[in-house]
């Protein structure tokens, strides 16, 4: 298909097919599919108008507060100003699509720099691995161009540019705190060279070492970075927080997993098969990218976030796997003729895979796109608090997942807790232990804690939070001001 196609061609037509599909999922919904988009683009907004390390005074009993304030997404923020300009929620939405169709061209690059046999074909497999990783591409979030910088690291680890690794690694560190994953990749590239050449290859390891020691030590937020990635990481590593985070650091069950990524799991156990059909040795970029998809199949079955990296590393892993059997140059003749791998009949097969899994991928991203909460929750109510509060009130929050859309509406008042609920418990604990309390309808006559604790003059809090508002509704130090079918907003009387 692809080699009567003109090679310079072929770029530009995979990410017009990549971006054309992504904007179908994208643009099924006027709604972004994460809360977490709302504040992403709204900071990037913000980096645009007032400068690149705008002041942070949003969140100020957390380990955000304005004085220990890091932004662990600062280059992809960035990225996101040339969206900025306009309707930011198209913007999010454009830039989204933008993004994850370089990350899925990453992927070609990596086929087509390792001379991989039909590598657009298998590039395209990515718009049907999986529904729940095409879900969590189409988040503006850092996920989808982390991916690209993994696929990039991987390739010039292959391809031996290992201090091309460590200016990556260095960036990799202000674009987005998940850097510690090429410390991995670096590792178990080793690792699948040493299984399969018996010789020891460290330098990509000590190369993405000293990008990521460089960029955290040369940062424009230092010391706070360093600050923030301890408190960032060790609870989620270590379980040593009880706080429920978001739904993404939970596992799937086995029903979900495999009927959202079935593709992606048969890409993995493929893999294995045409290594046993080959009758080859295994190389090192094969081995390496078996045990990288390894890691992340076992982050998968830890935390579903994590589906944003195991379907395209596992299809790395089976296209690699596979590619003996796909060239027709290199294969036995005796070997073609038993299992019919001849060129032009594995591209057919392939296609056929390929648009099988588009059919269902797509429909199904996009199914789950359509159960996005609207994208004027929380807007009214927004509106309200800016007309009717001094600039810099805090605002008393009942759920922290709130946050992102209320900062992207109301940049005009403060909040309680966002974006993590641990940034808040680890500010302190006592305090984020009383707001449990709260919000769970424990505390009879909360406005007291609320004015004398959290000074605090404004509760907002959504609908579901139903033993809160019996408390709130019997608590003649709570007067309701605001009300309509999204939020309810009192003011706490003195």
């Amino acid at each position: 298909m692809f080699k009567r196609i003109h090679a310079p061609t072929i770029p530009i037509l995979l990410f017009i097919l990549f971006f054309a599909g992504m904007a179908a999922i994208q643009f099924s919904t006027p709604n972004l599919p994460d809360n977490d988009g709302f504040y992403h683009i709204r900071f990037a907004w913000l980096m645009r108008t007032e400068g690149l390390k705008p002041d942070f005074p949003w969140l100020p009993l957390s380990i955000l507060n304005e004085r220990e304030f890091y932004d662990h997404h600062f280059l992809f923020h960035a990225a996101l100003i040339p969206f900025t300009f306009g309707d930011l929620l198209a913007g999010a939405k454009w830039a989204a699509v933008t993004f994850s169709a370089l990350a899925f061209l990453s992927v070609w690059y990596l086929f087509h720099r390792q001379n991989l046999p039909a590598s657009g074909l298998w590039a395209l497999a990515l718009l049907g691995i999986s529904d729940a990783f095409l879900y969590r591409m189409s988040i503006t979030r850092a996920q989808s161009l982390s991916l690209a910088v993994l696929i990039l690291g991987f390739l010039w680890m292959l391809e031996g540019r290992h201090k091309r690794v460590g200016v990556l690694s260095f960036f990799y560190v202000w674009f987005y705190n998940a850097f510690p994953l090429m410390l991995a990749a670096a590792f178990l590239y080793g690792l699948g060279v040493w299984l399969t050449e018996r010789r020891l290859e460290a330098r990509p390891l000590v190369w993405a070492g000293a990008g990521i020691l460089a960029g955290l030590i040369l940062n424009p937020y230092f010391p706070n970075n360093i600050i923030f990635t301890y408190h960032h990481f060790l609870p989620k590593l270590l379980d040593a927080t009880s706080v429920r985070v978001g739904n993404e650091w939970y596992p799937y069950d086995t029903e979900q997993l495999l009927r959202n990524s079935l593709p992606a799991l048969a890409a993995f156990v493929s893999g294995a098969l045409a290594l046993g059909l080959s009758g080859r040795r295994m190389d090192a970029r094969t081995a390496g990218a078996f045990l990288i998809a390894l890691l992340f199949g076992l982050m998968l079955f830890k935390a579903r976030r994590f589906v944003e990296y195991f379907p395209p590393f596992a299809l790395v892993f089976a296209a690699f796997a596979w590619a003996p059997l796909f060239d027709a140059e290199r294969s036995q003749p005796s070997l073609k003729f038993r299992l019919g791998f001849q060129t032009g009949v594995s591209s057919i097969l392939l296609a056929v895979a390929v648009i099988a899994g588009i059919v269902k991928a797509i429909p199904a991203a996009q199914a789950q796109m359509a159960r996005s909460k609207p994208a004027d929750l929380y807007e009214r109510a927004s509106a309200w608090l800016m007309e009717n509060t001094p600039p810099g009130e805090r605002v008393f929050q009942t759920d922290w997942d709130d946050f992102p859309r209320l900062f992207f509406y109301n940049t005009h008042n403060t909040y309680l807790t966002g974006l993590d609920p641990t940034y808040l418990q680890l500010y302190d604990e006592a305090l984020y232990d009383q707001w449990i309390d709260i919000t769970r309808g424990d505390v009879e006559r909360p406005s007291s804690i609320i004015r004398s604790r959290f000074a605090a003059r404004y509760v907002h809090t959504d609908l579901n939070h139903g033993d809160f508002i019996r408390r709130a509704e019997n608590d003649p130090g709570l007067r309701e001001v605001y009300r309509d079918d999204q939020a309810v907003i009192y003011e706490v009387i003195e």
